[in-house]
């Protein structure tokens, strides 16, 4: 048994802070990593009611590189883990007119479904894949593959000598028009904005990178369902020797002086720790779990947070045969639907509803000749304007009733199972801040560099893992963060001599 000095507590056992645990555990470093609820995975998580099975958060994975990386640094086969398999078409969109596109990740199916739109937008989006790249290349090796712990790192001569390939001077809504002449495909192209839980009309331009990554590396499903990935991890960390505890919610991290001496548990126990890592959203950490630190938690709150979600889980006893796995119907206004989500604090009267289907992958996540439909709008984040107790019910009435004028005919007489999840729902269950999906969002030039860091400046042994810090949220990036922050752990305990890893 390492001694307390030797000893990592990771808290949270969300996909961020599991891909820490496995890089520290492959380094020889002892980790416990405690959960307050009864599964691992955070965001990333199972819904299992009346024969249906639902995930509750990520549905879509890019970039799987990452996840094979992980396991290969762990001397593991991913392909031993889980299964990853493209799904086609990636979505299927519609709008209230009637019009659809499917985005194929085979590039001639691909290209004949934007012909059949805009003939004029097949060079452009070639046009537009080329300056993506550029980006990509600009922000990946300097970004999103190294830790990063602050905006002082910009300073450097390749992110100086790059930085007007990044277009951060622009909205992601004003890069796309300038490439694409389809309104259809404006739309199409604005939506990746959401990814990160921001509007397209305030978003840098430097996040058409999320386009580029899904059209140029494909867009990935985990067979079994998208949870299979945290049961994945979870095995992982376990063969590696690490602790893991569910149910074991923490209350405070323990100090003696300036550094960390560990947590202390809701049940009173005290666990030792050379360095602690928070796999929870700084704005939370700070405020409730970090003592003496009123003045940084004040800090964090002032800063813009993302969208947050209303969710519908409905087992559906019919089959809808022109829904694919991924689905969009668009609103018919798409700035009026993200002036209200961000500008005034309001559900949109008329908002883009996604569909996931899980089932028509894989049938055994519905009775038969049922469906598991997962219903994501986006939502503002938790303010005084929306009292969701009172709103709940109305505002799935309009989704619902949505969906059928676009196609889900009758859906409501077919609806067999039903939950709801508010943006209170999400804000409890993950300790998120206002339910914000995403931590801040990204509605500055610079906001992606201005997270709170991996490490913390205020107490040495603390540090921060997961979409609210470095180098943002969904799937890939909350890995990557695990590996920016595990190789920051190990980094700083061989500079103090804490480990003779």
């Amino acid at each position: 048994m390492q001694p307390p000095a030797k000893r990592v507590i990771v808290v949270g056992a969300g996909l961020g802070g599991l891909a820490a645990a496995i890089r520290l555990a492959a380094a020889g470093r002892q980790v416990i990593v405690l959960e307050k609820n009864e599964r691992v995975g955070g965001k990333l998580n199972l819904l299992r009611a009346a024969g249906y099975t639902f995930d509750t958060g990520p549905s879509l994975l890019t970039m799987p590189w990452v996840i094979e990386e992980l396991f290969a640094a762990a001397g593991r086969r991913a392909a031993d883990y889980l299964t990853l398999e493209q799904i086609e078409p990636t979505c299927r969109y519609r709008w209230p007119d009637g019009t659809t596109f499917n985005a194929w990740q085979r590039l001639p199916q691909l290209i004949q479904e934007i012909e059949r739109l805009s003939p004029p937008d097949v060079p452009a989006f070639f046009r537009f894949l080329a300056h993506t790249a550029r980006i990509y290349n600009a922000v990946a090796d300097a970004f999103l593959l190294r830790p990063f712990d602050g905006a002082h790192e910009l300073l450097t001569p390749r992110l100086l000598r790059d930085g007007p390939s990044i277009d951060a001077l622009r909205s992601v809504d004003a890069a796309v028009r300038s490439f694409f002449r389809s309104p259809y495909l404006r739309q199409v192209f604005n939506r990746y904005a959401t990814y990160n839980g921001s509007s397209p009309y305030l978003s840098p331009a430097t996040f058409n990178v999320i386009a580029y990554i899904e059209f140029a590396e494909g867009g990935w499903y985990v067979r079994g369902g998208m949870y299979a990935l945290a049961l994945a991890l979870l095995r992982l960390a376990t063969e590696l020797g690490v602790e893991v505890r569910t149910g074991t919610p923490v209350a405070a991290v323990t100090t003696g002086g300036r550094r960390v001496g560990g947590v202390r548990l809701a049940s009173g126990e005290e666990l030792a720790a050379g360095q602690v890592l928070i796999n929870a959203d700084p704005s939370y950490a700070y405020r409730v779990l970090i003592p003496g630190q009123e003045a940084m938690a004040g800090r964090l709150a002032r800063q813009a947070i993302s969208c947050s979600g209303f969710v519908l889980f409905l087992g559906v006893n019919r089959h809808y045969p022109h829904l694919a796995h991924h689905n969009i119907f668009f609103s018919d206004d798409y700035p009026r639907e993200f002036a209200a989500i961000f500008q005034k604090g309001v559900p949109a009267a008329d908002p883009t509803v996604y569909v996931a289907a899980t089932a028509l992958t894989d049938p055994e996540h519905a009775p038969p000749g049922h469906l598991n439909l997962f219903v994501l709008v986006n939502a503002p984040a938790l303010n005084p304007r929306v009292c969701w107790n009172r709103e709940a019910g109305p505002y799935r009435d309009t989704i619902v009733a949505k969906l059928e004028r676009m196609g889900l005919t009758d859906l409501s007489r077919h609806i067999v199972y039903e939950q709801i999840w508010t943006p209170a729902d999400i804000a409890e269950r993950y300790n998120a801040p206002g339910g914000a999906i995403y931590g801040w969002a990204s509605h500055s030039p610079f906001s992606a560099f201005f997270r709170p860091p991996l490490r913390a400046r205020t107490l040495q042994g603390l540090y921060f893992v997961g979409g609210g810090t470095h180098p943002g949220g969904g799937i890939p990036l909350v890995l990557l963060s695990g590996r920016a922050v595990a190789g920051r752990i190990i980094a700083d305990s061989r500079r103090l001599g804490t480990t003779a890893g």
